[in-house]
């Protein structure tokens, strides 16, 4: 691979600095966001919301854009990287400009994918997974896979006391501060410098870990460790072509630390499932019962149906047929992350796997960076999780789980099942 001259390497500054710029001045979620006052309509009358967006100029974005791809010359790694930095912000414009219509789907698409779209395999499509994952865990009472009185509940506040200290055990002072919100439609969010807990809210202490994994160690690491790059303060923004790799990375972390869940699991792959339904014709009525009949009918219950159908149909349309198709990223991302750690461990390129924690990035970009760390154009990740730091683990997982696709299912699953027909069901987990 070719290294990448001085000059080029000025002008690819200059590059990122403009692309920056532009990915600052445009923040989907909030140009697709909805006054709560759709939430208490839908739920009484069953009249469905009428969204507006507020005008948005992206005009000086797209200057940026264009001023930025005027010095990215050459077929280099670090030239591939900027120039699809361009054309997925310039894409971003295009989805801002769109809200509300047919085409505003498109972009979403060329962003975010579609749950049926194949991945490199030729084989592997989203949708199945999200339906494998559906099917798997249906009928199973989740309350029933935790020893009672085992786990412990905590509201807001206690939440925020207990995570606050492991955030400064993870990055001193550095941490980002804990923030109660009553405005919050989401449990938590975090940032590079603060998060904000949703005050009604409720939470588990498996909450703490997960919360901790996925936000902290994942999308505030890498905010800060983006942040502190020389070069590319690009790496600290998140933008529509990082989000696939920051949210698949951030579940894989979940995953492996032990954190994750099925009820969680579950949830995003009915995500997907409701887009595909839209992506079809269903209505935001239609897509609303399908998670209400998943979760429940009770207030809370009728809240998150809400809340879950929102998220599919905002910025798009809601007779359906376009919708926004970012919460299939959650799955999409994870067997991306996955796969690329397989693929890095068999390699013996496990050194490439802290490369995602050096800021935001999609996995494509990994040669780009990896060569400019190699150059001493890239600081190495200051903040990472523990797994990420130590990877005996991971490796040892991986080469383990690489034997396992080769091992042969349905031999072993007749012989069990023929084992455990006559078994009495001890403790029943279904519902």
């Amino acid at each position: 691979m070719k290294k990448l001259s001085n000059k080029h390497f000025n002008q690819a500054k200059g590059a990122g600095r403009a692309l920056n710029l532009a990915a600052k001045s445009m923040r989907i979620l909030s140009s697709v966001a909805w006054d709560d006052s759709h939430r208490e309509a839908f739920l009484k009358t069953g009249k469905l919301p009428t969204p507006e967006y507020a005008a948005m100029d992206v005009s000086e974005a797209q200057e940026l854009i264009h001023t930025a791809r005027q010095s990215i010359e050459g077929d280099h790694v670090v030239h591939q990287w900027l120039g699809r930095l361009a054309n997925t912000l310039e894409t971003t414009t295009h989805l801002i400009t769109s809200r509300g219509t047919p085409a505003f789907y498109d972009a979403s698409s060329n962003l975010f994918g579609t749950p049926t779209k194949l991945m490199l395999d030729g084989q592997t499509r989203v949708i199945d997974m999200a339906k494998h994952m559906d099917d798997a865990l249906d009928g199973l009472d989740f309350s029933k896979l935790v020893v009672e009185g085992y786990e412990t509940h905590l509201s807001a506040k206690e939440f925020a006391a207990e995570l606050s200290p492991r955030l400064s055990e993870h990055f001193g002072n550095s941490a980002p501060i804990v923030e109660l919100s009553d405005t919050l439609s989401a449990k938590a969010v975090a940032g590079r410098t603060r998060i904000r807990i949703r005050s009604s809210a409720q939470f588990t202490e498996r909450d703490i870990e997960q919360l901790l994994q996925h936000e902290a160690l994942v999308h505030t690491a890498t905010a800060l460790n983006g942040r502190a790059q020389p070069h590319f303060k690009i790496l600290a923004q998140a933008h529509a072509g990082t989000t696939e790799v920051q949210e698949g990375l951030a579940v894989f972390a979940e995953i492996i630390s032990g954190a994750m869940d099925p009820e969680r699991f579950r949830r995003l792959s009915d995500r997907v499932i409701g887009i595909q339904m839209s992506v079809e014709g269903a209505d935001f009525k239609e897509v609303f019962d399908f998670y209400k009949d998943r979760i429940g009918d009770t207030e809370h219950a009728l809240d998150q149906a809400y809340e879950n159908t929102r998220r599919t149909f905002r910025g798009g349309v809601i007779t359906g047929g376009a919708p926004f198709t970012k919460d299939m990223v959650y799955l999409n991302g994870l067997l991306r992350v996955h796969n690329f750690m397989r693929t890095v461990v068999k390699l013996g390129r496990a050194d490439l796997i802290r490369i995602l924690f050096c800021g935001k990035m999609d996995i494509e970009d990994v040669p780009a960076l990896a060569q400019m760390a190699d150059g001493g154009r890239m600081r190495a990740p200051q903040f990472m999780p523990p797994w990420a730091k130590d990877l005996r683990f991971l490796v040892s997982y991986m080469a383990y789980s690489g034997f396992l696709n080769q091992v042969k299912m349905p031999g072993f699953q007749a012989y069990y099942q023929e084992e455990l027909a006559g078994v009495p069901v001890v403790w029943d987990f279904a519902r």
